[in-house]
């Protein structure tokens, strides 16, 4: 296949663009390469999507696929314009965040959906997952029947800079003292290696694969994933499960971030991290064992150092402190 990657020089995209290129593909991105640049073998065109649409003028002509990975409606709304008429087949690199709701457990890719992201609004966290379902919107619009909205969920696996799933078998490796985690050892995990979440895309993209599609992992008990992160680890110490009310009191935050204890969810979320991958899996969606994920994952996490700055987490000190506070206030009751 000839194919265009918007992107190509960051963690999924740069998978897609490896895996594309040792496939044998005709390869290219468009990238600013500010970061990175993109895998050996792949084409380079070096551009500012900001520009506009001008930023895709040396990207005229036939594709047979096209994958976007922003997050910014406009500028894929400027790519759909230039670049759909001529392509064979278009992904949106989209994320289960457009559904409006999280609470239900085995959701499809028929729960209702966040309204798309106004115009002229500008991007944030906080409304990530409507910029999402308005580039969903665009590509629907502009793209029509050609369209794969792949909406991924949690990516994990070697090179994921956001440090959620990889903080525990790290937080394990770094030493033996006592651990911290939120007493939810039954709530859901689920997330999709990387590795996977690229093959599934190309694939879908030979194959003509359209429409939306849920592209997530295996759920798996908070408490199991834990538990294997330890051993895998060699975690000789023990952990200390915290009940969820002491520690938001205590400031620890949510799911990722500063001062947070990764993949622990708010409430009302018991559907986050169980959604349905029926149907990418009749589809073509393929997943290896979520063990492998968490143990190429800990060697990633030991290679680029366990004492590192993260991005999610809680640092050994304050974690310390959190620990020696949650036994002082048990010992007085």
């Amino acid at each position: 296949m000839r194919i265009l990657i918007l992107g190509g020089t960051a963690f999924l995209s740069a998978e897609i663009a490896r895996q594309a290129v040792a496939a044998g593909h005709d390869v290219t991105c468009l990238a600013r390469g500010s970061a990175a640049a993109p895998p050996a073998g792949a084409a380079w065109l070096q551009a500012d999507r900001a520009q506009g649409k001008q930023a895709y003028a040396e990207a005229a002509g036939e594709w047979d696929a096209v994958i976007d990975v922003t997050r910014d409606p406009e500028q894929a709304r400027h790519a759909l314009e230039v670049l759909a008429p001529t392509a064979a087949h278009w992904t949106v690199v989209s994320s289960c965040s457009v559904y409006a709701g999280h609470g239900i457990p085995g959701a499809g890719e028929d729960a209702p959906l966040l309204p798309p992201l106004a115009p002229g609004t500008a991007l944030a966290a906080e409304n990530y997952g409507e910029a999402k379902s308005a580039i969903e919107q665009h590509a629907i619009t502009l793209a029509g029947p050609k369209a794969h909205l792949c909406r991924a969920g949690l990516i994990g696996g070697p090179g994921d800079g956001s440090d959620r799933y990889g903080y525990w078998p790290a937080r394990f490796s770094r030493d033996d003292s006592q651990a911290l985690v939120p007493d939810v050892g039954g709530s859901a995990t689920q997330v999709i290696d990387v590795r996977d979440l690229a093959a599934w895309i190309l694939k879908a993209a030979g194959q003509r694969v359209t429409g939306a599609l849920n592209a997530v992992g295996s759920v798996v008990p908070f408490g199991t994933y834990v538990g294997e992160a330890a051993r895998l680890a060699g975690y000789a110490g023990r952990t200390l499960a915290v009940p969820e009310d002491w520690l938001v009191a205590q400031g620890v935050a949510y799911w990722a971030g500063s001062d947070s204890l990764p993949l622990w969810l708010p409430p009302d979320h018991e559907g986050f991290a169980a959604r349905s991958n029926a149907a990418a899996l009749a589809a073509g969606l393929t997943l290896r064992p979520w063990q492998e994920t968490l143990r190429d994952t800990l060697d990633d996490e030991r290679s680029r150092g366990l004492g590192r700055d993260r991005k999610a987490g809680l640092g050994a000190a304050t974690e310390r402190r959190l620990v020696d506070a949650f036994r002082a206030a048990a010992s007085q009751e």
